[in-house]
């Protein structure tokens, strides 16, 4: 008989993961609370013409796409980003502006499993629909930022690459490059981390060689780590589009400053992210020691909404996956260990003792307390062992003395300190113990 184990990619969640799982989302729920962003959901299900339409004919062959059996095409979601602009751009008009939502959903791509990434994955994603200044980036980057400072990283973990489109954009047309010419070049960029040199192997091949003062200027861009540095190397160009872009920039180091974050946030304009929807401040987050991929990335798309069918409406977003965080939380010693323990375990004598024991046990469970007792009758004997076992702070012991005399024995299995109690009293007893639970 064939022996069945999930697909390539896609995980088994047995307890002890799930529960891993479930703290790294309890934690990004707070933390979006706490900014005032709303959770909302979407079908896992969409339009093939929804990716097409934002991400152009290539993305369809990351997708689990198919026709269904109404003759659609459609897709599993690969991101949250084109169902969250449609969604918004049906009800725009409606919303109160600034529009924060975050969801936290699992998504598909059908690419090469590998060290953090997986065919299925689980994401957070935060966007601010409607407000056109930095101050949304300000408060996308903090958000992120406390997003990862949740779970106990500091600074020495962690850290955001912030770098911008705009500027690049600005400061290439200043150097006299067309928009075809400063496009093929942000694609070198986009890959010089990795490829060196010959990430302009493409523009080369296009536009013919790249002068070599040119390049200059562009590789001592790419190099600038700090505001000053950015200020220095701009300053001979002038001109109204980059001193106002210089502005924006103040004013997101200066509000992240103040609300003493500088310290994880780096100026890095080798960060292009490679998705062509991007149009203003892009940013990664990435571990200190480089050895993982990038844990968390997003910026400015002020176009998709309507580029979707929507009306035109500003808006900047990230998403953070659970894979890549999951594996940096385990480095670091930061995953807890999770125990499935109860709060309460009930030993029972025999057939009689069970029946008394059972509407107790419901009640505390009505209570919201964690109650567990042998399903079978187990020797008397061998169920204070499996209490002791089973991690419960507490226990309650029915036997035939006890029913008798119309009392339950509480045990704390602490200090294993014991009192007879009316059966009448056990809730109120358990509360005291667990302070009031």
């Amino acid at each position: 008989m064939a022996k069945f184990q999930s697909l390539p990619g896609f995980r088994d969640f047995y307890p002890d993961a799930f529960a891993r799982r479930n703290h790294i989302f309890r934690l990004w729920r707070q933390t979006a609370s706490a900014f005032g962003f709303a959770e909302y959901d979407a079908p896992v299900l969409e339009s093939l013409e929804l990716y097409k339409t934002k991400s152009g004919e290539e993305i369809e062959a990351q997708l689990f796409s198919f026709t269904d059996k109404g003759g659609r095409e459609v897709a599993l979601r690969p991101e949250m980003t084109p169902s969250v602009c449609r969604m918004i751009g049906a009800r725009a008009n409606a919303l109160k502006r600034p529009i924060k939502w975050f969801s936290v959903a699992e998504y598909y791509r059908y690419e090469r499993a590998q060290k953090g990434r997986e065919r299925a994955f689980f994401q957070f994603n935060a966007d601010l629909f409607g407000e056109p200044g930095p101050e949304a980036e300000i408060e996308l980057i903090a958000l992120l930022t406390q997003c990862m400072c949740a779970f106990g990283l500091t600074e020495q973990d962690f850290y955001v690459r912030l770098s911008d489109r705009n500027l690049w954009f600005y400061y290439l047309e200043a150097l006299g490059l067309d928009d075809a010419r400063t496009r093929a070049v942000l694609s070198a960029v986009d890959k010089f981390e990795k490829a060196g040199d010959d990430a302009f192997k493409p523009y080369e091949e296009q536009f013919g060689p790249l002068e070599s003062q040119l390049k200059a200027r562009i590789l001592a861009f790419l190099d600038v780590k700090s505001l000053p540095a950015l200020e220095q190397i701009l300053a001979p160009l002038g001109g109204e589009k980059l001193a106002a872009r210089l502005g924006d920039w103040r004013r997101v180091l200066g509000g992240l400053e103040a609300m003493g974050l500088a310290r994880f946030v780096e100026v890095d304009l080798g960060v292009v992210r490679g998705l062509a929807y991007y149009t203003g401040f892009v940013f990664e987050a990435f571990d200190r020691k480089g050895e993982l991929r990038a844990i968390a990335g997003g910026g400015r798309y002020n176009d998709l909404v309507a580029k979707l069918g929507g009306p035109d409406l500003p808006a900047v977003g990230f998403a953070i996956g659970d894979v890549t965080l999951g594996l940096l939380l385990e480095a670091r010693g930061l995953m807890p260990a999770f125990v499935n323990a109860c709060d309460i375990y009930c030993v029972i004598g025999g057939e009689a003792e069970r029946r008394v024991a059972f509407a107790d046990i419901h009640a505390l469970r009505a209570a919201g307390y964690r109650v567990d007792y042998p399903i079978r009758e187990v020797a008397f004997g061998k169920q204070f062992k499996l209490a002791g076992e089973s991690g419960a702070k507490l226990a309650l012991i029915y036997g035939a003395d006890e029913i008798a005399k119309g009392v339950v024995k509480v045990r704390d299995l602490t200090d294993r300190a014991e009192q007879e109690v009316l059966r009448d009293d056990v809730l109120a007893v358990v509360r005291g113990f667990f302070g009031g639970e």
